[in-house]
């Protein structure tokens, strides 16, 4: 495991963009630098032509970009509430061409509920929401809500459905985002909670699967949302940011060995299982930190470290609990809670494995019913 160390984040910006990997995901804590970092990896993408025009070559996702979109509440009448685009970024360039709307829709429509209208003229976009309305005849009729103000959690997420609709432009090579040549997405979920993680990870990953000709960086502090990157994108770089007090920066790569952020999750893992809040998620996590432990110990296979009865039967039927629950779509909105049969299994097959691989028990303290029984 090699760690570099770098005086500034400049150096470092310079460092990733040397990079021949086609994707680096970076793992620090807030306050590491992160959109700082994003910022100077974009500034050393401007350059100057011979006519004096500024050029750049990263399209990028941070605090900034969701900066470029700001509500006008209507305050006179409070009756049509519109968010504002700043049109005058290269972020916006061509849009009305591109028939934005039609591709944020399919994007949009896997997470929310909500519906949109965009005013390419004046460069506003207004909100909302059909009901379906149960009417005396026992018939439904739908009733349209317009000019909806949405929650901030749901402009959050229709900001980052708008940066992955201009994102699948450059990667197609749209004329108007041809000069794109990274992508740099800094904490796409930073007010997301962690049932909501899985499904952004899962959707980023697939988009830049797709793809050869972009390179992409992404960092975050989110645990959850880097593990499944991970999971996701097992040909990417992954590397640990920290800092030091004065000022230099290293970076560790951290590729094939157990990441330190498991103890984190398996601590979570062992809690929800003993409070019984258990989602079909936790599955993606479980099987997550068994294939880290799996590549530590040599194997191959998650199903290589599952224990197994005598008979084999519930080693086979265990790990095609965590072949089939750790995969399929997330609900964004709506985590899915397990079933009680497949809590019992999840709380058995979690048992084993902290068993056969013995963590500190200091960080798993057993509750008295659990003493009893042991």
């Amino acid at each position: 495991m090699s760690t570099q160390s770098f005086g500034s984040l400049n150096e470092l910006a310079q460092y990733l963009r040397s990079q021949d990997k086609k994707a680096t995901l970076i793992f620090a804590y807030n306050g590491t630098g992160k959109t700082r970092l994003s910022m100077a990896f974009k500034e050393l993408g401007k350059q100057t032509d011979a006519e004096g025009n500024i050029t750049r070559d990263t399209l990028y996702f941070n605090a900034f970009t969701e900066d470029l979109f700001a509500w006008d509440n209507d305050l006179e009448n409070d009756s049509e509430r519109v968010l504002r685009m700043n049109t005058s970024s290269r972020f916006f360039d061509g849009l009305a061409e591109l028939e934005m709307e039609s591709r944020i829709r399919p994007i949009l429509q896997r997470y929310c509920d909500f519906d949109f209208f965009l005013d390419y003229d004046i460069g506003v976009i207004s909100f909302f929401r059909d009901e379906r309305v149960l009417q005396d005849d026992g018939t439904y009729n739908t009733v349209r809500h317009d000019n909806i103000k949405i929650s901030r959690g749901e402009e959050n997420i229709f900001i980052w459905c708008f940066f992955l609709a201009v994102a699948q432009l450059a990667i197609e090579g749209q004329e108007a985002y041809d000069w794109v040549k990274f992508i740099y997405i800094d904490d796409p979920i930073s007010s997301l909670d962690e049932n909501n993680a899985i499904a952004v990870a899962a959707n980023l990953a697939r988009l830049l699967k797709k793809q050869e000709h972009i390179k992409t960086v992404i960092s975050s502090h989110h645990t959850l949302f880097f593990n499944v990157m991970c999971n996701e994108m097992k040909n990417a770089q992954h590397f640990f940011l920290r800092y030091d007090e004065d000022g230099n920066y290293y970076l560790r790569n951290t590729n094939d060995t157990p990441q330190f952020y498991h103890i984190a999750m398996l601590k979570e893992l062992y809690e929800v299982a003993e409070s019984g809040k258990l989602y079909t998620y936790h599955f993606t996590i479980l099987r997550s930190i068994m294939e880290k432990t799996a590549t530590f110990h040599g194997y191959h296979n998650v199903g290589d470290i599952i224990k197994r009865e005598p008979d084999d039967e519930d080693g086979i039927l265990h790990f095609r609990y965590v072949q089939l629950l750790s995969h399929g779509n997330y609900s964004l909105f709506e985590p899915i809670e397990m079933l009680p049969e497949n809590k019992e299994i999840f709380r058995t097959i979690l048992r084993n494995f902290m068993s056969e691989y013995r963590f500190n028990p200091e960080l798993f303290p057993e509750t008295e019913g659990q003493e009893a029984t042991t």
